[in-house]
């Protein structure tokens, strides 16, 4: 008697790239949706043109690189990519700017280095820091939360499309009148003009600790990184290494000088540190993978945060602290490795 028989793996496995990369973006939108409610639907349009760019790259690649693009196009990297690319550009950013960092992430970052799971660095960081770079007037162009005590034009969804399209805004409009310094940015030019950090918080976009509207974006971005916890989508070390040494730095800094340096909690809630320590540093592929190395990458970034916030040219330092961490990951999976039992 033949008895059928399948070839192997004969068990399946619960977890998949797929379902890790949805559950990601699952967790990632209630902030979305917080993130619109304040900064108007710019971000949907961004993720829209970002998403194209990347599924259009990755399809792309894929052929070129004589891969199958049904089974791999699906796998959700690519559309997570771009999410994490749009969510880190400002709402008012034209289209093309969008798909050009987008397509970089996918063709340069992920593909020229051998695709999914063999990229040094994350693709969607390594996209934005090129957009940095290359376009920082358009980089800047933030708009303050929609906020009724809060005296600013605000687009209307038919205008921030059009904007978004053709670069052109409304007659009536300049991009000096719409857009307004994140907190990051205000705190930078407040300390660089001998304000002090009292004196700069007394502007109406700052909240109890970051600015109003990021405060409960960030406190979404806490829910999602807690549902990636649990799901074991994510590792603990990471995560609590970055945030625990911003904050320790933050804390004695600002016990040393309260005037010219910032909270613990300004720098949790400001700019892209919840976001990075939940979402962007706990990639699989470019972070560490050892525990130990895990703790050391997550706190290198936290470091390299801090001191670029107060030292550096820029206002936020998260993207460069990953990408600067993601070259000491193999020395930290070598060095780090654990002892085989029985040697």
């Amino acid at each position: 008697m033949k008895f059928a028989t399948a070839a192997a793996p004969h068990l399946q496995p619960r977890n998949s790239v797929a379902r890790m990369m949805w559950e990601v973006l699952l967790a990632l939108s209630p902030a979305a949706v917080i993130h619109v409610w304040y900064f108007g639907p710019g971000l949907i349009f961004n993720t829209a043109v970002a998403v194209l760019a990347a599924l259009g790259s990755e399809a792309l690649m894929l052929h070129l690189r004589g891969r199958p693009v049904e089974r791999h196009i699906g796998d959700g990297s690519a559309v997570l990519t771009a999410v994490l690319l749009a969510f880190a550009l400002p709402p008012l950013t034209p289209w093309w700017i969008t798909a050009t960092g987008s397509a970089f992430a996918i063709i340069v970052v992920k593909h020229l280095y051998g695709g999914l799971g063999f990229n040094v660095f994350n693709p969607a960081m390594a996209g934005y820091v090129v957009l940095l770079i290359s376009f920082p007037g358009h980089m800047s162009n933030w708009t303050p939360p929609n906020i009724g005590d809060l005296d600013y034009p605000y687009l209307t969804v038919l205008q921030t499309l059009n904007y978004t399209l053709t670069g052109r805004l409304p007659d009536a409009l300049t991009m000096d009148a719409l857009t307004r310094a994140t907190p990051l940015d205000a705190m930078r030019s407040g300390l660089a003009q001998m304000q002090t950090v009292g004196e700069i918080r007394v502007d109406p976009t700052f909240g109890d600790f970051g600015g109003r509207g990021w405060e409960w974006i960030g406190n979404f971005i806490i829910i999602g990184g807690i549902y990636l916890l649990w799901r074991g989508i994510i590792r603990w070390h990471i995560p609590v290494a970055m945030l625990v040494t911003i904050m320790l730095l933050a804390t004695i800094s600002f016990s040393i000088n309260p005037d010219r340096f910032s909270g613990p909690g300004f720098h949790l809630f400001a700019g892209a540190t919840l976001l990075g320590a939940f979402f962007i540093a706990t990639d699989p592929v470019s972070a560490a993978t050892t525990n130990l190395g895990r703790l050391i990458y997550g706190a290198g970034i936290g470091v390299l945060v801090f001191v670029i916030r107060n030292w550096g040219g820029y206002p936020d330092g998260v993207a460069f602290a990953v990408l600067l961490m993601n070259l000491t990951v193999p020395l930290l999976d070598r060095y780090t490795r654990p002892r085989v039992f029985g040697t």
